[in-house]
């Protein structure tokens, strides 16, 4: 897996060590509100990512020394997808930096440029403004929505290459 490096972010690949900043983000209903979580107890998911080879891109990101947020850049597993997804998410004393930005735009042009993907894909909460206005200024367009099992709507954009 590739580091990414950004303007004022590292992202690098988990660590040991950084177990309980993964359990954290991830188990913070505040960071996950509109993100999928794993049904697996988080510490059984983290140690499965740092002790195998993963099967995707998925970082720990750094400001410095300070453990900002979580990447990922994977085969999408919704049916409605073709294609890799973007994944992101910041700890909330975070939010507010333009980390978010930096983060989507680094891990798209690491999608793009350094795989040679054709497109990367994010899957949105119409509720969830703020990621459609970062994604948007980014360049990603409205690729479709659909309806999941449990009734709520999800927004399908895209970027290509």
């Amino acid at each position: 897996m590739t580091d990414v490096v950004t303007d004022r972010l590292a992202l690098r690949a988990y660590a040991p060590e950084d177990e309980d900043h993964f359990v954290g983000i991830l188990g913070d209903p505040r960071v996950t509100r509109w993100m999928g979580v794993p049904t697996r107890p988080l510490r059984e998911v983290f140690r499965s990512v740092v002790t195998a080879e993963p099967a995707w891109d998925i970082w720990a990101i750094w400001a410095g020394d300070v453990y900002v947020g979580h990447g990922e850049l994977k085969p999408s597993p919704d049916p409605h997808v073709d294609g890799h997804e973007l994944v992101y998410a910041l700890v909330p004393d975070a939010w507010g930096r333009g980390f978010g930005t930096e983060i989507a735009a680094g891990i798209t042009k690491h999608g793009l440029e350094t795989l040679g993907l054709g497109a990367v894909h994010a899957t949105v909460a119409p509720e969830n403004g703020a990621s459609l206005r970062l994604l948007r200024r980014l360049g990603y367009v409205d690729a479709g929505s659909w309806v999941d099992d449990d009734g709520d709507e999800t927004l399908w954009l895209v970027r290509r290459g």
